[in-house]
């Protein structure tokens, strides 16, 4: 698993972005069942930076607190069977590696949301990154029942790193 982790602001988090963001991304990849190493890119924003792209790519002039842009076209969430007929388009030439997509993160909301939920910034930074690798391995949440799908799972990679609200 490669990721790369990047800020475009001043403010920061006063715990290892890289390291949890390395290790919600591998326990996600595990917990999916990924059979290839992988690449994901990660962009910590702030609002407006946040906003100006949910605008852009979702036609939504608001801020929101992580977007995911997955690069793999799923038959369902979480089936790799078929990828590598795509390989041109899904596969690093260079490395190899499966092209998961790209996260970005809201800095902001991650110091509002921990604070309105009553946890650790570090446990609401490890959720939109589980979140987010939930998108970018195929899963939504538009439907109620996806959402409960998603919400178990995200739950479930968190429980698995000892990342809970308490933490």
């Amino acid at each position: 698993m490669t990721f790369y982790v990047e800020s475009e602001m001043d403010r920061t988090l006063p715990f290892d972005v890289e390291n949890v963001a390395g290790r919600v991304i591998g326990e996600a990849l595990i917990f999916e069942q990924c059979p290839y190493e992988t690449e994901v890119a990660v962009l910590l924003t702030d609002s407006a930076g946040i906003q100006a792209m949910n605008r852009e790519f979702r036609g939504m002039d608001r801020p929101t607190d992580v977007l995911s842009f997955p690069n793999v076209d799923y038959g369902a969430p979480a089936d790799f069977s078929g990828i590598e007929e795509m390989a041109e388009d899904y596969f690093n030439p260079e490395s190899g590696a499966l092209c998961l997509g790209d996260i970005v993160v809201n800095v902001d909301k991650v110091y509002e949301q921990a604070l309105e939920y009553g946890h650790s910034l570090m446990r609401e930074y490890a959720f939109l990154i589980a979140h987010s690798m939930l998108h970018l391995l195929g899963y939504d949440h538009m439907e109620p029942g996806e959402a409960a799908v998603m919400e178990d799972k995200q739950e479930e990679i968190l429980k698995r790193l000892g990342i809970t609200r308490e933490a």
